[in-house]
């Protein structure tokens, strides 16, 4: 989903239906705009609101619960590929090869990841199997770097399983019928007011000002769900610093 078209078509609905409460106005009979309707239309219209605002937290919970989580990851990962490259300085020159391999192997998938489009391409499963089978291939000389060979195989089956999440949870999670519900409704709020306010141009200001408010918020619920997209994208700081830090050959 497209955050900036979806959010402008959100506010076009919401300003033709706050145009179109206001033209309807001028049409209905003065019994229908009476102090007892106007009563009557407002607790509708706070029944739908409230259920707008529930259907909303849940959308920005999703949302930020989402983008928390591929934050994490990333960060986590940053961390398992410095943990990975200094396993492998701790075990010798016969495994300097591998170190090699790696940096590259990491700068790649960072620079994928972080592309246009780069989280759908990201997953090389060739060259992580062929770093694995490079990594079991070593022959330990004795029980430290039997020790580190054990734990080199374990934080790379950690690597490629962020990986394997990070590349899952760049999928939208954002529910498309239960965002367009919300909008419906808010639709319905911005009509009904409309056709009860005052028929005047700061009433309809405040209303178009409201409807801008609310595409903004869908803007930015939508933007969380796309983490490595977008202006809300994760930064790619982490893993950056990590592979400077052992580019330096630093721990």
């Amino acid at each position: 989903m497209n955050p900036e078209i979806i959010s402008l078509i959100i506010f076009v609905c919401l300003a033709v239906a706050v145009l179109a409460g206001r033209g309807l106005r001028r049409l209905l009979p003065e019994h229908h705009l009476n102090a007892e309707t106007k009563d009557a239309v407002k607790l509708a219209m706070g029944l739908i609101a409230t259920m707008s605002a529930l259907l909303l937290g849940l959308l920005v919970s999703s949302a930020k619960g989402s983008y928390d989580t591929v934050r994490s990851e990333v960060i986590q990962m940053a961390s398992k590929v410095t943990l990975l490259d200094r396993v492998l300085h701790l075990y010798g020159s016969e495994a300097a090869p591998l170190r090699a391999q790696f940096h590259t192997a990491a700068e790649e998938v960072t620079r994928q990841m972080w592309a246009p489009n780069g989280h759908e391409v990201a997953l090389k499963t060739h060259s992580a199997d062929a770093f694995y089978a490079a990594i079991q291939s070593l022959s330990p000389k004795d029980d430290t770097q039997r020790a580190l060979k054990a734990s080199a195989l374990s934080l790379a089956v950690e690597l490629a399983q962020l990986r394997t999440l990070l590349r899952v949870q760049s999928i939208a999670s954002i529910s498309t019928p239960l965002l367009v519900v919300v909008i419906c409704w808010l639709v319905i709020i911005f009509f009904c007011f409309s056709l009860i306010a005052p028929p005047n141009a700061t009433a309809t200001m405040a209303s178009l000002v409201s409807a801008f408010a609310v595409a903004g918020a869908i803007f930015l619920i939508l933007e969380m769900d796309q983490p490595f997209d977008g202006l809300l994208q994760i930064s790619n700081r982490p893993l950056v610093n990590a592979l400077t830090q052992i580019e330096k050959g630093t721990p």
